[in-house]
């Protein structure tokens, strides 16, 4: 079942928690509670007008162009490589907006790169920039490195909307792109597994009718069974921690600041997956709520507000969301266009009549069609 209030959702959802933590990513919960108020930070800080996106949906946006240029590739020219090997091409000109000026010289494999706006560093993470760096991507079975930071797994939540429920592709194929597009960066088993994770709580959300609970408890199964015989000391450390988040989110005596302390500061990637995991359950209904609890804490505010609006926006679709997180949203309508392209995919092909320019210049050619500007 595709539902493009849940795409919509999700990706709005991960750019509002996004923005609402960029602002004290740094700062200890006791700071951001002098600065403004008991209730931490519950409204954007503006700049110009406009809720600032960090690097966190900066890189998502990167996944989904990269996942649509690979799949628009095979269908124009019906050969294509790993999806992941794409989401690195993109990865790539994402590091580009980051070390070089606007316009770029030379090839580049995502339209956004035609995006001015975007060349701008909202504290990309160092494990990101260094592999990129380098220019050689890690994969599972052969790791880069040894980090487990969630820059791996804050920017897979596209893989489970766009491979959730598609033709040709099984849920756990899906999660192995999920896994596979972390590890190009982050090497340890926690880094790729805990982005396997999301990505499967991602595409139950966003395609299916059941609770945020019920698809944590599935993604649970899903990665025992999976890594329990090869990576059972990462497993066994993951599963406690989510085990933890479940417990700490359904007692009700639990103060919220006090649950997430417990769990961490989400500055690794099973921590920012477990805090998220507890913010959506005890607010599986209430966006705002769970976004602002996810980003109040000692840690990686803007990352652990990012997991959480992707996995409660793709439970209650954007129609959920208060307008006041949408309204003065950086990129709102790229982040929109680009959650509606991977809802409706390509449909253009060498056996198929239909004919998309603008979906050609995107996704095929990689620059930005004519005449659009997004800010």
């Amino acid at each position: 079942m595709k539902d493009l209030n849940r795409y919509r959702g999700c990706l709005i959802g991960g750019a509002a928690g996004d923005a609402l933590g960029y602002p004290v990513e740094f700062m200890k919960y006791s700071e951001i509670k002098k600065r403004f108020g008991s209730d931490g930070i519950t409204e954007y800080v503006l700049d110009k007008g406009l809720a600032r996106i960090s690097d966190d949906t900066q890189m998502t946006l990167f996944t989904a162009t990269g996942i649509l240029h690979g799949e628009t590739r095979g269908c124009i020219r019906g050969i294509m490589g790993d999806p992941w090997s794409y989401v690195w091409l993109s990865y790539k000109d994402w590091y580009r907006t980051q070390t070089e000026k606007y316009p770029l010289d030379g090839y580049h494999y995502s339209w956004l790169d035609d995006v001015p706006g975007l060349y701008c560093r909202r504290a990309p993470g160092n494990t990101c920039l260094s592999v990129l760096s380098v220019g050689r991507e890690g994969s599972v079975d052969n790791p880069i490195n040894d980090s487990k930071g969630c820059g791996g797994v804050m920017r897979v939540a596209p893989i489970g909307l766009y491979f959730g429920e598609k033709k040709h592709y099984s849920i756990e194929m899906a999660d192995q792109i999920g896994a596979e597009a972390a590890a190009l960066t982050h090497g340890h088993p926690l880094g790729y597994i805990t982005a396997e994770g999301l990505v499967h709580i991602i595409a139950l959300l966003s395609h299916n009718d059941i609770s945020i609970e019920e698809a944590v408890s599935d993604m649970k199964n899903v990665i025992y069974n999976k890594y329990a015989q090869t990576q059972h000391e990462a497993v066994d450390v993951f599963l406690e921690l989510i085990d933890k988040a479940i417990e700490l989110a359904t007692d009700k005596h639990i103060p919220s600041d006090e649950g997430i302390i417990s769990l961490g500061e989400g500055w690794v990637a099973e921590e920012a997956l477990a805090i998220s995991i507890f913010c959506s359950i005890r607010y599986s209904s209430d966006f705002e709520k769970a976004i602002i609890t996810a980003v109040n804490h000692d840690g990686d505010s803007d990352s652990t507000g990012a997991i959480t609006g992707n996995i409660i926006g793709s439970h209650l679709g954007l129609s959920a969301i208060p307008e006041r997180f949408i309204k003065h949203l950086e990129f709102k309508d790229l982040i929109i266009e680009i959650a509606d392209d991977l809802f409706h995919d390509c449909r253009i092909g060498d056996y198929i009549d239909e004919k998309d320019p603008e979906w050609e210049d995107k996704y095929f050619h990689n620059k930005i069609p004519s005449g659009r500007h997004f800010k």
